[in-house]
């Protein structure tokens, strides 16, 4: 099967799944949502879920975040395991910017960053890409690519640019649910059981065994 036909497939698979993704991290607005991103960098969307609420109550805007005693910062989000810094990055000039060229320039924010607030926040295109979705890709055989940037670039080919950070957030929550890293079943697996290789299938099992 064609890799484009893989992609029309499986994007029938997810919106049947998962038709409304939404945004797995909570926020408000731009700036609450970059913060975010930034922490689920080292922890899980989870945790960072618990930790924003009691951060965004005492500075949910640039300037009250700037304003804010570092060591406050930190006792907020240890729990995260980042610097105060961390979440002191968005603070630029007062506003988020809403391209991926200004919001890479921020100190700590890197292209998927970018690329998630760009595509959620101001819903411009883009397909964020991490190590997750990376894995997925190669699962699926919708790329071989061993860097997550020519991932990104094999997947953006695939899916109409319309439904790149529809995609991006439906594969993130399959993933989750129904093709976890270790100890899948790839032959039970919606996806894998006809998208995956024989060859990986094999390995696969062998793993779990």
């Amino acid at each position: 099967m064609r890799r484009a036909e893989k992609a029309e497939r499986i994007a029938k698979i997810l919106d049947r799944l998962h038709p409304e993704p939404g945004v797995p991290l909570r926020h408000r607005d731009p700036f609450t949502l970059l913060v975010a991103v930034l922490l689920s960098a080292q922890c899980t969307d989870e945790r960072v879920n618990r930790v924003t609420p009691g951060l965004f109550a005492a500075a949910a805007t640039p300037e009250a975040m700037a304003r804010l005693d570092v060591r406050r910062i930190e006792r907020l989000i240890r729990t995260c395991g980042l610097a105060p810094s961390k979440a002191l990055g968005a603070e630029h000039g007062g506003r988020v910017p809403d391209s991926l060229e200004a919001l890479e320039a921020l100190p700590g924010v890197g292209h998927k960053t970018a690329s998630v607030v760009v595509a959620q926040a101001f819903g411009r295109p883009a397909f964020p890409v991490d190590t997750h979705i990376h894995r997925l890709a190669g699962r699926w055989g919708l790329s071989r690519a061993r860097k997550v940037e020519e991932t990104e670039r094999d997947l953006k080919r695939l899916f109409p640019e319309a439904a790149w950070a529809r995609v991006h957030v439906q594969m993130i929550r399959f993933g989750r649910e129904h093709c976890p890293a270790r100890g899948h079943d790839l032959r039970a697996c919606p996806v894998c059981s006809w998208a995956a290789s024989e060859r990986r299938k094999r390995e696969e099992e062998r793993r779990r065994r």
